[in-house]
């Protein structure tokens, strides 16, 4: 298996964070990067350093306005007086100004609410390029395995998996695995399946393939009524148009454990090889983890590399895209049996 991961992940250091009206420390932090490489390290699995991907690459699944946002936001915050150190939008527009054509203003205060779903992704002055690189260790990762067939790796961080078209949100600036999936099936295969295995449910992923009959989205994640993203991420959405009936949400109640979470698993491999794909994407989160801070699931670390087997038993060329998982004590040594279990 190769892997992959760009330096510039580490200039992300994000520090505002809210939760339940307390402004707190951000769990997102460079440590988490550090933790994924010393496991790639001890299994043997050194990761190559691909190039930063291109704004042209990124529209693939973005928005042009979008990327042009990212691209520039820490310059136009740094412009404005009084500032906080990291930018933060204070407002977002509401369905009700959607619907009566509310528009993007100039403002980078207001494009950062037009921008952003939350104020879980503070952009700072190395945020643009971090996001950058890790898209291109996913775009690398999916390159190798579209030219050589296998599993491939990628270290993204930020994570990618709440990122929409047009949207950042929890945590999320760019969609890696959607990335990936898209350049799956640019360079041939006609159908992808995504695999979500993170605690959260990929509602970026689900809304970029949303009317899409190509790409399959499986999640598999905490019951949305109490936990992020709260208003999507239900059972009963599953695609419109083309795309009618090509995404499964799989919800499981708090405090769930490694059995309801590997049946789950097992009810989207079901609907997977009903859909055939040629190719597979899962986002790899570790915060479904019994040790994580943020906890809602209480997976093992013989309930991910069980998961692993599963996954890796369909043998379908898959990139492996990681996504959250924020104790970072732990999530070194669930990415090596994770890895491991993958490779039996």
């Amino acid at each position: 298996m190769q892997s992959f991961a760009h330096p510039a992940q580490l200039r992300h250091t994000p520090r505002f964070f809210l939760q339940r009206g307390r402004v707190r420390a951000n769990f997102e932090v460079p440590e988490r990067a550090g933790a994924l490489l010393s496991a790639l390290y001890r299994l043997g699995l050194p990761p190559t350093e691909p190039e930063a991907a291109t704004p042209e690459a990124l529209r693939s699944v973005h928005d042009g306005g979008y990327i042009d946002f990212l691209e520039s936001a820490a310059r136009g915050w740094a412009g404005l007086q009084e500032r906080g150190e990291e930018a933060v939008a204070n407002m977002h527009p509401s369905p009700e100004m959607l619907a009566q054509g509310a528009t993007c203003p100039d403002a980078i205060i207001g494009r950062l609410g037009w921008y952003t779903a939350d104020t879980a992704c503070p952009i700072g002055p190395g945020t643009w390029e971090a996001a950058a690189g890790a898209a291109g260790a996913a775009l690398a990762a999916a390159d190798a395995v579209a030219s050589h067939g296998g599993s491939a790796y990628a270290l993204c961080r930020p994570p990618g998996h709440h990122a929409y078209a047009a949207r950042a949100g929890g945590h999320c600036y760019i969609n890696n695995s959607a990335l990936a999936a898209q350049r799956l099936r640019d360079v041939g295969a006609a159908r992808i399946a995504v695999f979500d295995i993170d605690a959260h449910h990929g509602n970026g992923t689900q809304g970029i393939f949303w009317d899409r009959g190509d790409v399959l989205t499986v999640s598999v994640h905490g019951d949305p009524s109490g936990y992020y993203p709260w208003y999507v991420g239900y059972a009963g959405e599953t695609g419109a148009g083309a795309g009618a009936g090509c995404n499964l949400n799989l919800p499981l109640r708090q405090g769930s454990r490694d059995d309801a979470w590997l049946a789950a698993i097992d009810t989207g491999l079901e609907k997977l090889r009903d859909f055939a794909p040629e190719a597979l994407v899962v986002p790899l989160g570790f915060d479904a983890s019994e040790h994580e801070p943020l906890s809602f699931l209480g997976v093992t670390a013989d309930g991910f590399s069980r998961a692993a087997e599963k996954l890796a038993a369909l043998k379908l060329p898959t990139v492996l895209v990681q996504e959250g998982g924020y104790n970072v004590e732990v999530i070194g040594t669930l990415l090596e049996r994770f890895l491991t279990s993958w490779g039996r």
